[in-house]
Formats: structure tokens, C-alpha cells, sequence
């Protein structure tokens, strides 16, 4: 396991002490689900939410907002963005989504992701088809292409190419 899969992994623990299970997105959770090197920057982490996103004030968007905060800020995290929900600490950048928006932003149902065990702690992780639909739905968004300086695309092409490789061989 990698160091960033290691940190979420200790974030989620805490998490479910207060009764969330986290999504792992991002290309930490790609890693794990591919088992290749996607040269993660940051992690990724979707907690429930307001299903309207951005619509809605970024300190009321996300369920169980100051728990979050004290969770983070007791692992020495610092919240360095309110509006990206982004915290730092010695360089590592973690943010928090809302699983909620997923099903709006890619068409991936919430009822359709599979459930993960690491020892004591829970937590979702999406599968190759999911991720797909997740990484071209981003593709679409200008203003994280133009943050990803369109990385996304190799993850596409890859994702297709397992994706199609497991359905001719099913």
C-alpha cells in the first residue's frame, strides 16, 4: 500500500467513528483500483453532502462539516480553502467532495458502489466502469480540465481499454 491510500486509510477510520463511510476518489482510489501508478498529487475524499454542490454555501454543503474540521484539524491538517473544502499538511493536500453529486455529475449511483474493508475501517471505492464514467464527465468540465492540464485523458484511454478488454473476453 501506498503512503496517500495509507493517510486516507486513517482518515476513513476516523470517519466512521463518526458514522460516515468516505468515498476514495482521485487517482489514489484509481491506483487501488488498477493497481498502476497514476502519480496521485492529492487525496480525494467524497463525504455526504448537499446534492446541489457548489450551489449551496461551502460551509453548509457538506454534512457534518465541523466534525470533518476537528477530524482534520486532530490529525495536524490545516484548512487551507473552505470553498474546495481542502486541507494541507507537510505537503500533502486532501479534499473533500460530496457523494451526493455523483449521480448528477456522472450518472453513478450511489446504491451501485461497492463497499471496501482495510482491517476495521469501511469505505467505498468505485470500480473500473464507474471510474470511467467519473474521469469522462471531468473531461467535460472546463474548469478541471484546465486544472489537470487534461490528465484525465490517459486515464480514460486506459479505462477504456480495460473496460473493453473485460467485455470481449466475458
Amino acid at each position: 500500500m501506498n503512503q496517500k491510500f495509507n493517510e486516507f486509510i486513517d482518515i476513513a477510520r476516523k470517519l466512521n467513528g463518526i458514522g460516515i463511510r468516505p468515498l476514495l476518489m482521485g487517482s489514489v482510489g484509481l491506483e487501488e483500483v488498477t493497481g498502476r501508478s497514476w502519480d496521485a498529487q492529492d487525496l480525494d475524499i467524497h463525504v455526504p453532502g448537499d446534492k446541489r454542490g457548489w450551489e449551496v454555501p461551502a460551509e453548509t454543503s457538506i454534512h457534518n462539516w465541523s466534525e470533518i474540521v476537528g477530524i482534520m484539524n486532530s490529525m495536524d491538517y490545516t484548512l487551507i480553502d473552505l470553498h474546495e473544502h481542502e486541507f494541507s499538511k507537510d505537503g500533502l493536500s486532501v479534499e473533500f467532495g460530496i457523494i451526493d453529486t455523483l449521480p448528477g455529475f456522472s450518472g453513478v449511483k450511489l446504491e451501485n458502489l461497492e463497499t471496501h474493508r482495510a482491517g476495521d475501517v469501511n469505505y467505498y471505492l468505485l470500480n473500473p466502469e464507474q471510474y470511467l464514467r467519473v474521469y469522462e464527465a471531468s473531461s467535460k468540465d472546463s474548469y478541471r480540465a484546465n486544472q489537470n492540464n487534461h490528465k484525465d485523458l490517459g486515464k480514460i484511454e486506459y479505462l477504456k481499454q480495460v473496460h473493453f478488454h473485460k467485455e470481449t473476453n466475458a
